[in-house]
């Protein structure tokens, strides 16, 4: 969702890990370390996207962006649109539906993301409408 190849997919995970480890010792146990593990692994991902977004501005898209991964024939072109629309959608938007994907319920997303369990099932319903429409349209 928040990288366009394998190598950017690997490079993120490497960074997360390492927040993870640098972070560690100021965990203070007061919430789960599920939820500080994801808030601070899409902290690192919006990160990457808004220094990657700002390199994009002044280069042309090349193709590679639009066939995420085609290579690993591990996903079918109804995936690769939907995760063409995923990118579409603001940072927030993106952090709910990954965690939406992992099966977080509403308070847990809430707690993730620092919006209540009724913005989070709010917002999370006008995205499931805009993704409809984005991979309708394409």
């Amino acid at each position: 969702m928040y990288c366009n190849n394998k190598e950017d997919k690997e490079d993120l995970f490497q960074d997360i890990v390492l927040q993870l480890w640098r972070a560690y010792p100021s965990f203070k146990g007061e919430s789960k370390v599920t939820t500080w593990m994801y808030r601070i692994a899409i902290n690192n991902a919006i990160t990457r996207l808004r220094k990657e977004s700002r390199k994009e501005k002044f280069s042309p898209l090349d193709e590679e962006a639009f066939h995420i991964a085609a290579d690993d024939n591990y996903m079918d072109e109804q995936l690769g649109l939907m995760y063409e629309a995923i990118k579409k959608l603001s940072e927030v938007e993106r952090a709910i539906t990954m965690l939406y994907m992992e099966d977080c319920s509403y308070k847990e997303m809430a707690e993730i993301l620092g919006l209540s369990e009724s913005n989070i099932g709010f917002k999370l319903n006008k995205i499931k409408s805009r993704l409809k429409t984005l991979v309708n349209a394409e």
